[in-house]
């Protein structure tokens, strides 16, 4: 009974949090601490405000610590998968949609409209993390950082993980206060 009730409690918040993580948080507070009362309002906040400390998408760590409170593992993984579960549905029945009618003109023309909208949606927002890298850390570490990452993404092929991981250590050591 605690793996069905820990599932619903993440996802009906899935289901009717249109928005994201932050958009389902009242929702899974609501039935965390007032639906099941695993936990007080004061105990749901400290969960959110570690949550919001560490990276990564805020529901599913809530989930998983609030499912594993209440039973252990398996309920962590419940919570998990009610948590992704929604958006996994759905876009299994989109993909499945879209892989249907893809030799269909009209999807053809709606992928033709959304590629160009979506690069520009990333580009624009490429250009307001390197304002920001360059009014926080400078032109000359913003430049490193922009030289080095397309150097080892696009001519070396290195795993973007590992970009990753080398900028934060690079920043760790030569942008640290």
């Amino acid at each position: 009974m605690i793996y069905w009730e820990i599932f619903l409690a993440f996802f009906i918040p899935g289901i009717l949090g249109y928005g994201g993580g932050p958009a389902t948080i009242p929702l899974i507070e609501y039935e965390v601490v007032h639906r099941y009362g695993w936990m007080s309002v004061e105990e749901f906040a400290e969960v959110l405000a570690l949550g919001n400390a560490l990276p990564g998408p805020i529901a599913t760590k809530m989930a998983g610590y609030i499912g594993f409170e209440q039973a252990g593992i398996l309920g962590a993984s419940v919570g998990l998968f009610a948590t992704i579960a929604p958006s996994l549905i759905l876009m299994i029945v989109l993909l499945s949609l879209l892989y249907k009618f893809k030799d269909s003109p009209k999807v053809k023309l709606l992928s033709s409209i959304v590629r160009p909208t979506i690069a520009v949606l990333l580009g624009a927002m490429t250009l307001r993390f390197a304002e920001t890298s360059y009014m926080e850390s400078g032109v000359l570490q913003t430049g490193i950082l922009i030289g080095a990452s397309y150097y080892l993404l696009e001519r070396r092929k290195v795993h973007p993980a590992f970009v990753i991981l080398g900028a934060l250590i690079y920043g760790a050591i030569f942008l640290a206060p």
